[in-house]
């Protein structure tokens, strides 16, 4: 990664790769690209259709069709491609096939509504990010509350300067998930710590039976959370805090293994 620190106020200095869940005419991807352009020089990777839940998935055995975004290049004048694939399969895909030089971050958002807790799990978002993670690139998945008074451009703005001072003091690559919160807490941005809360929803699932007898479930339901003690994320937000929670992708139980391995 190029020496974010020493080169700062000497015009573009990061190669940041920007990529969503919400489809790539999303507004928060818009405020991501307006907001970072104007300081870094970025590129965009992101779904043709609505990806939210996709968590981790990638296309197999079907082709992706890919297109650039010509609205977004021409306004912004930056490199857009549209693929019609999930959040992994764009930046994945831009990374192993696209790029003509490896970015040096990058950043999957701004999410129309929270990622929390367990909710970690499923989210596109996080999905994007932990890609570029797995390409050892420090990466960041940022959401916003979807009853937040902040806008989507105070949001980029803010988060602009939090990953600027963070890849400043970081050496290894890192993979962040951020939530924004509705407000922040005494009207300005703090950023806290703090560990995957958990979550759940009553009855998330609702049944339609149709005319012609077939019988249909959509996921809803109301949250329902079973840990949002301090410090989880979710304390965070609710305090008004901008919550933070370092991810990893190794799913090994180390507890386990080392008693298996004991025995």
């Amino acid at each position: 990664m190029k020496d974010v620190c020493s080169v700062r106020g000497r015009g573009a200095w990061l190669r940041i790769l920007l990529s969503n869940d919400d489809g790539i005419k999303a507004e928060g991807l818009e405020a991501l690209i307006r907001v970072f352009s104007s300081r870094h020089d970025v590129v965009v990777s992101a779904p043709m259709t609505q990806q939210s839940g996709m968590s981790h998935a990638l296309t197999v055995r079907k082709s992706m069709e890919v297109s650039r975004d010509l609205s977004l290049e021409q306004q912004y004048g930056i490199e857009a491609w549209c693929v019609d694939g999930t959040p992994t399969d764009c930046v994945k895909l831009y990374l192993e096939a696209l790029a003509a030089e490896k970015p040096d971050v990058v950043i999957s958002g701004i999410n129309h509504g929270a990622n929390l807790a367990t909710d970690i799990l499923y989210s596109g978002t996080v999905g994007g990010a932990m890609e570029g993670f797995l390409h050892d690139i420090s990466s960041f998945a940022v959401s916003l509350d979807v009853k937040s008074q902040l806008t989507y451009d105070d949001t980029a703005r803010v988060f602009l300067d939090y990953v600027e001072k963070t890849l400043c003091m970081t050496e290894m690559p890192i993979f962040y998930n951020v939530n924004f919160p509705k407000a922040f807490r005494e009207g300005n941005p703090t950023f806290v710590f703090g560990r995957q809360g958990k979550r759940d929803y009553l009855n998330a699932f609702q049944r339609e039976e149709r005319s012609d007898g077939r019988i249909f479930y959509s996921v809803a339901g109301e949250i329902f959370d079973t840990d949002k003690s301090e410090p989880t994320d979710i304390y965070a937000v609710e305090a008004g805090y901008v919550a933070v929670t370092p991810l990893m992708t190794d799913m090994t139980n180390y507890m386990m293994l080392e008693k298996h391995l004991e025995g």
